[in-house]
């Protein structure tokens, strides 16, 4: 017989890579989900959140460039809203000098409806980014483009004076803004476009590149010619030595629904149950 010492040490192995294991299958399972569901929430116009005039602290926040959405985790909401507030329609401004000075953290001012974000200098908006590639259909034979994985990255609109030396005062108004290219790791500054509308800040951005921003292009590619099911992988990247705000925050609005995917040009869900999904990820760096 064994003894009792070297049995409970098989049975802890057993037991650790059972787990290990399960962890890994699930992890995948979740990182196809994610790709699934951004396939499904493409939408041409997406929704905002309802939210009463106020002003709300802003944990952190999230932008996807599926469809250009926002979502901010958002405190001190009334009763009864949900916890994250979603908008296509965001703009954005600097803290003044006046406001940081009196320890103002970044907040979300509601009114009639038109949400305006203001950001602290040092404040990371979390990019998630979607790879795309043009695939045949096996059911129906047509080319698709379709979403393969998402990546992750940084966005800081006002970091350090980049964005304040080109526009001067405008910094400090509200703005539309379009990310830069999406770049892989770090922390990506300043902006691709800005305008008092989102149409000007895209033909800036336009004008920059030459070519349109990534939630433009997929909006109209992905609703266009649909989307295929892939085996896919999500790349998450927090910069070292800054001051993020979006760590595991994707996984609230890209969480599994356990139900069969369907196609992109179904009616998307992308945003429209905020107030049901559970906040899972956002408390792992919070900006309190």
């Amino acid at each position: 017989m064994f003894p009792k010492k070297f049995v409970a040490v098989l049975l802890s192995v057993v037991l650790c890579w059972t787990t290990v294991g399960c962890s890994s299958s699930t992890e995948s399972a979740s990182q196809q989900q994610n790709v699934n569901n951004a396939n499904n929430n493409v939408s041409a116009t997406p929704a905002t959140t309802p939210m009463s005039d106020g002003k709300y602290p802003v944990q952190q926040a999230q932008y996807n460039d599926v469809n250009g959405e926002y979502s901010l985790m958002i405190l001190d909401t009334p009763a009864g809203s949900p916890p994250v507030y979603r908008t296509a329609e965001l703009q954005m401004a600097s803290l003044t000098e006046d406001e940081v000075k009196a320890g103002q953290r970044t907040y979300l001012e509601v009114k009639d409806n038109k949400p305006v974000m203001h950001l602290d200098p040092d404040f990371k908006i979390e990019y998630v980014h979607n790879v795309t590639e043009v695939q045949t259909n096996p059911q129906t034979g047509q080319q698709e483009t379709v979403i393969v994985r998402q990546e992750s990255s940084f966005w800081g609109p006002f970091a350090g004076a980049l964005a304040g030396a080109a526009i001067g005062n405008l910094l400090f108004s509200p703005q539309y803004y379009v990310p830069p290219q999406y770049q892989p790791g770090g922390v990506m500054t300043g902006y691709g476009g800005y305008g008092t509308s989102y149409n000007e800040a895209v033909d800036r951005y336009q004008t920059k590149y030459g070519e349109a921003p990534a939630a433009v292009s997929n909006r109209q590619k992905l609703r266009t010619t649909g989307t295929l099911r892939n085996a896919a992988t999500t790349t998450r990247k927090s910069p070292k030595g800054t001051k993020t705000t979006g760590s595991g925050f994707g996984s609230s609005n890209l969480e599994s629904s356990g139900k069969s995917p369907t196609r992109a040009d179904r009616k998307p869900s992308f945003g429209s149950k905020s107030g049901t999904r559970r906040p899972a990820g956002f408390g792992s760096r919070r900006r309190r």
